[in-house]
């Protein structure tokens, strides 16, 4: 079934630190709504300092989805969790409530708005000996990896490189070429609420990462060690591979702040990147949190979308 009028469902997005999951559950709080959280970090249970969970008082104030649903040690694919997010979203809307999906993954959201395909089934044993392999490899190496193996994705971040090597080495294909050789009609279309402060983005980062270390993410590493083997694809959060060096000695604090702060801070930048280009000319609002006007905003934008979808 193609994506149509009524398949339309609200999108809150935009780089890390920007302030959307704050405006998501301020709106949440106004009508009844279901926060579907499309995030790659915040998938895994037990990580929840640096991926900056929400609190258990606002997830008890609004019901979530996409939070604390597999292990550290699983894998988790962008079409598993668009699958999942067409089940939570038909569970909201049985239930009269606003389906809101919130995050700044973006193969997540392509996964659940964009032509879907089939991915194609590889090696168990293969898998986890590739994941030995390329543990240790940083973030600069894996790309190297991906310019000769899939240039096209060759700019994604850690967990989507993973992905894209994986692919190329154990099925022989593209995952680039996959895409659309395979490509399968959208169910859903989108209508996205862009959050992004601007040139304070740097800053909120930063503030961000030091709340994150004053709010114990060492401590919830050291105890996460005891349990996490260092290959878990939880690992490739960001921040969390250099704040477990930190704890096992390879890396002092200080060193450890500014490198998760740089990572961090690329990593929104890719974000940015990728809203630009993916968004274009799509059905797009945008708002600054710090705007005064922000309130009014993301609240006629929300109104207009369910009057949309309805």
């Amino acid at each position: 079934m193609a994506a149509d009028e009524h398949s339309l469902i609200p999108v809150i997005c935009g780089p890390t630190a920007a302030g959307k999951s704050a405006i998501a559950l301020w709106l949440a709080l106004r009508q009844p709504t279901t926060i579907i959280v499309a995030d790659s970090r915040q998938i895994y249970r037990r990580f929840d300092v640096g991926t900056a969970k929400p609190s258990s008082a606002e997830i008890a104030s609004v019901p979530h989805r996409g939070i604390d649903i597999i292990e550290p040690t699983e894998r988790y694919s962008a079409a598993a969790w668009a699958a999942s997010a067409e089940d939570w979203i038909e569970e909201a809307q049985s239930a009269g409530r606003t389906p809101l999906v919130v995050g700044g993954t973006g193969f997540y959201l392509r996964a659940l708005f964009e032509p879907l395909f089939e991915e194609p089934a590889l090696d168990a044993v293969g898998r986890r000996r590739l994941e030995q392999l390329l543990a240790p490899y940083s973030l600069a190496e894996l790309k190297r990896w991906a310019a000769v193996l899939d240039p096209e994705r060759a700019h994604l971040g850690r967990a989507q490189l993973l992905r894209v090597i994986e692919v190329a080495l154990l099925s022989g294909h593209r995952l680039s070429a996959l895409h659309v050789a395979q490509a399968r009609p959208a169910r859903r279309a989108a209508r996205y609420l862009v959050v992004d402060p601007g040139l304070v983005l740097a800053d909120r980062i930063e503030a961000r990462l030091d709340v994150m270390l004053a709010g114990g993410w060492v401590e919830e590493v050291r105890r996460l060690i005891t349990s996490v083997p260092e290959d878990a694809p939880a690992w490739n959060a960001t921040g969390y591979r250099v704040i477990r060096d930190c704890v096992v000695g390879k890396r002092d604090r200080a060193n450890a702040r500014h490198a998760v702060l740089v990572a961090t801070r690329q990593y929104a930048k890719r974000q940015r990147t990728w809203l630009r280009h993916q968004l274009k000319g799509r059905d797009v609002t945008r708002v600054n949190p710090l705007d005064q006007s922000w309130m009014s905003v993301a609240e006629r934008w929300l109104r207009e979308s369910a009057r949309r979808s309805a």
